[in-house]
């Protein structure tokens, strides 16, 4: 019995509980339904070589059905969520649709529309919840991407428990995913591996040691691929009314597993390594510190990725499904518009400042723009590249008015690189929730 099999009827077993337990207070009360309707455009523009596309181009509207249960009564507690997800191309003709990477291809034309259904079955014991089903992730080994405009969700298990106080523990198994403009799932990969991992287990835990100091640790493992070893420190420093230092350390330790230490076909990782063998070895750190006084907040930090391979997670963008599949968000601050500053070697230096106009009297304005620079990106031709990144965001949520709740959002990007081809990359998108239960 295939794992697909094995959560549809974990979950309608769930469901059946529930259904004769429906008189259940709890879970009918707690229950949440809301509609998310996104609205996204897209246009990623090329700026040099010879390759397609020289732009892509497309409009869409997103819809997200999201019902939350809450658990019935009792010791143990159960509940299931659903998630329905589904996407409608505005437009997108003209040859603006190659390297699309949010709008499913059918053939060389964009699909008109695409969907999904998500299941999650949940139990919960006294602090501690387990699911089952489908989840969308927020770990520093295990990020769901969300930037576009529905979002990436993965096929697994995961348990979730905070009976010591200060301390989150985590932990669970992955074994699909369904990429951000896709209707399908896959197995998993690593940017440039070909062949399907089933198998991605975590686990780990944030401790609260004080109130401004959160201590981190988490291990991951895609069987064949890789081992990682994640730690972390947040520390929040008030410096009196309205100001505040934040520091942010990260550090990764990742290493060859199974089929891609052997060298085995289809297990290699892209970009640079060592010897040219597809092997995964790589060390990457960064700290970032930021200081907030009122509305102004000003970020400062650097990256620095190990020279015998680029700095990998989960990504299925090279398996057969294609761009489809792909999309991935990586737990560093450098993941950013276009490009992650991750290939082997890379240091990168970067800076942001934001404004919140609620400090001027405008809630829901905010302003931000960020540079990032990369250098001492290795080559097999030994050339050490360089590249750099500026984005900058403009967002505001309407406070009061018949569009009280709607999020207007405009992002920007401009990379020029030395390792890909120069982007300009700009996104319109407008966010709206609707509670209907």
């Amino acid at each position: 019995m295939n794992s697909t099999k094995r959560y549809w009827i974990a979950s309608v077993g769930v469901l059946g509980h529930l259904i004769s337990s429906y008189a259940c207070a709890d879970f009918v009360s707690d229950s949440k339904l809301n509609l998310g309707v996104r609205n996204f455009y897209f246009n990623n523009d090329n700026r040099d070589g010879d390759a397609a596309p020289s732009k892509t181009e497309e409009w869409g509207q997103g819809f997200m059905l999201d019902f939350k249960s809450g658990f019935t009564a009792g010791t143990i507690g159960f509940g299931v969520d659903a998630l329905g997800l589904l996407g409608i191309t505005l437009d997108s003709g003209g040859g603006r649709h190659v390297g699309s990477s949010m709008i499913p291809s059918d053939g060389s034309a964009a699909d008109d529309s695409w969907s999904r259904l998500g299941l999650t079955a949940k139990t919960r014991f006294s602090k501690t919840e387990a699911r089952l089903g489908t989840l969308i992730p927020k770990l520093p080994v295990l990020v769901a991407n969300d930037g576009r405009l529905l979002p990436q969700t993965f096929q697994g298990a995961m348990i979730t428990s905070n009976e010591i106080d200060r301390l989150t523990l985590v932990a669970g198994k992955i074994e699909q995913a369904t990429g951000r403009g896709s209707s399908d799932r896959t197995g998993l990969a690593v940017t440039g591996g070909q062949q399907e991992s089933n198998a991605f287990y975590f686990a780990g835990g944030d401790f609260k040691a004080t109130p401004q100091l959160t201590l981190q640790y988490y291990y991951a493992t895609l069987d064949d691929y890789y081992r990682q070893h994640f730690t972390g420190l947040v520390h929040v420093l008030p410096l009196g009314e309205g100001q505040s230092f934040k520091t942010d350390l990260r550090y990764f330790k990742t290493d060859a597993d199974g089929a891609n230490s052997s060298g085995k076909a289809g297990y290699q990782v892209s970009g640079f390594t060592r010897e040219g063998t597809g092997e995964i070895d790589n060390h990457t750190w960064s700290a970032s510190f930021t200081y907030a006084a009122g509305g102004h907040s000003l970020m400062a930090g650097y990256q620095r990725v190990s020279d015998n391979s680029a700095f990998v997670q989960l990504n299925q963008g090279s398996l057969a499904g294609g761009v489809d599949a792909g999309g991935a968000s990586l737990g560093l601050l450098t993941d950013r518009m276009v490009t992650t500053f991750t290939r082997a070697g890379e240091n990168t230096k970067f800076a942001q400042y934001s404004y919140n106009f609620a400090a001027l009297g405008v809630p829901g304005l905010k302003a931000s723009v960020m540079y990032l620079s990369g250098d001492n990106i290795k080559t097999s031709a030994g050339v050490h590249q360089k590249e750099w990144e500026r984005d900058t965001a403009l967002d505001y949520a309407f406070q009061s008015g018949p569009l009280k709740g709607v999020g207007v959002a405009w992002y920007n990007a401009m990379l020029r690189s030395d390792a890909v081809r120069n982007q300009d990359q700009n996104r319109l998108v407008v966010n709206y929730t609707i509670p209907l239960l």
